[in-house]
């Protein structure tokens, strides 16, 4: 495929990576990705390679914004990260305190660490007259989730929660910040903008130009054994928010679902994991990496077809080890393969986005191979 546009720029230790993401592309499953590595804040590695459009007439530049999906999960967990380092809440505060409506249904005990390990039992809205469209009206939304009641006991496994986690925690964070702002806003004036990230929660109109064309899967991701967790998450006619078109969806903050970055801001941003910092920049003290990344809850997810350990936002590595050997690494993946990592013993943090999906709920082959090439080079 010689004709793919690449730009593979890392040093000659990291080049078998290189030859990995080549060769994502030469086997055909690739349209356009992005990988980039950096270590102890340091870059070293940034590969970008194929096409932002299915014509195949605008390569991916370092401009271009892909839609990373759940990916966009931590992030927004690392709002609340910042959220907790300012005191506005705690991890172990009952969410019912500071949004009083959700206590309804047996939800008053449920804290912000339960939520952000979705422990919620609000897999997704069972209300049978929800439409696709009812998800772009936001206190509409957040008043059904605060009313409905859990599809499992809440604090009693883990469920995932693809779309609803973004309201749950969206809400939270808006009461929480000082000046009543959104989770997306404070994403952008926080941890964003001072450090020159191109991550967004609700992306403005004027950057859809920059978007790569997503190529949707054709087999349907395998969900295992289905339960009523999994029909609210995803198989019914209203679980994903639709029929207001691509602009409104870019747009509207859905913290769980539709984050749209470069992977360099991605793999930039996930040093906050590690150790608080962004490259020589300490944003959070030092224990809130530590509370971040607690294991929460473990166990087979009521939703995913996994054993899975959750912090507070993010997934631990084992015993899946998706995002490499060490099992004290944390990531997360997105819908169609997108992932963000970042690994305390090394220092490396990492992201992987496309535009071409697979089905893969986590683990998809492309990512995996080039993590696995990384850590063979160390």
């Amino acid at each position: 495929m010689t004709d793919t546009p690449f730009t593979l720029e890392c040093s000659r230790q990291f080049s078998p990576a290189a030859d990995i993401f080549r060769q994502n592309f030469e086997n055909g499953g690739e349209l356009g990705a992005s990988f980039s590595l950096y270590q102890n804040g340091e870059p070293v590695i940034q590969f970008l390679g194929g096409w932002a459009d299915r014509k195949k007439t605008q390569a991916v530049t370092h401009e271009t914004l892909f839609a990373v999906f759940s990916s966009g999960k931590v992030p927004a967990a690392l709002v609340m990260a910042w959220l907790v380092d300012q005191d506005r809440i705690g991890y172990d505060q009952i969410v019912s305190g500071i949004w009083p409506e959700f206590a309804q249904n047996g939800k008053e005990a449920i804290t912000l660490g339960s939520m952000l390990s979705h422990q919620t039992g609000l897999t997704g809205i069972t209300n049978p007259n929800w439409t696709p469209a009812d998800w772009f009206d936001w206190d509409k939304t957040v008043n059904e989730l605060a009313a409905q009641a859990p599809i499992f006991p809440p604090q009693s496994a883990s469920g995932y929660q693809p779309v609803t986690y973004g309201y749950l925690i969206g809400e939270v964070a808006r009461r929480a910040d000082q000046e009543q702002r959104s989770l997306g806003t404070i994403l952008r004036e926080e941890l964003c903008a001072p450090f020159d990230l191109d991550i967004w929660i609700g992306l403005p109109e004027a950057y859809h130009e920059r978007c790569a064309e997503m190529v949707k899967p054709k087999a349907l991701a395998d969900l295992g054994d289905i339960n009523d967790a999994t029909r609210a998450a995803f198989m019914q006619k209203w679980s994903s928010p639709g029929g207001k078109g691509a602009a409104a969806w870019r747009q509207a903050e859905i913290a769980g679902s539709n984050c749209h970055a470069t992977a360099d801001s991605l793999a930039r941003l996930m040093q906050l994991v590690n150790d608080g910092h962004i490259g020589e920049h300490r944003v959070l003290a030092e224990d809130i990496p530590a509370k971040l990344s607690a294991p929460r809850i473990s166990g087979q997810n009521l939703v995913l077809p996994f054993e899975l350990t959750f912090g507070a936002g993010l997934m631990h590595n084992a015993p899946n080890f998706y995002y490499g050997p060490n099992p004290q690494t944390l990531g997360h993946s997105g819908w169609g393969g997108s992932c963000v990592f970042a690994d305390p013993i090394t220092g490396l943090s990492g992201a992987y986005a496309m535009n071409r999906q697979d089905n893969s709920l986590i683990g998809d082959t492309r990512p995996t191979a080039l993590i696995n090439a990384v850590y063979n080079c160390l």
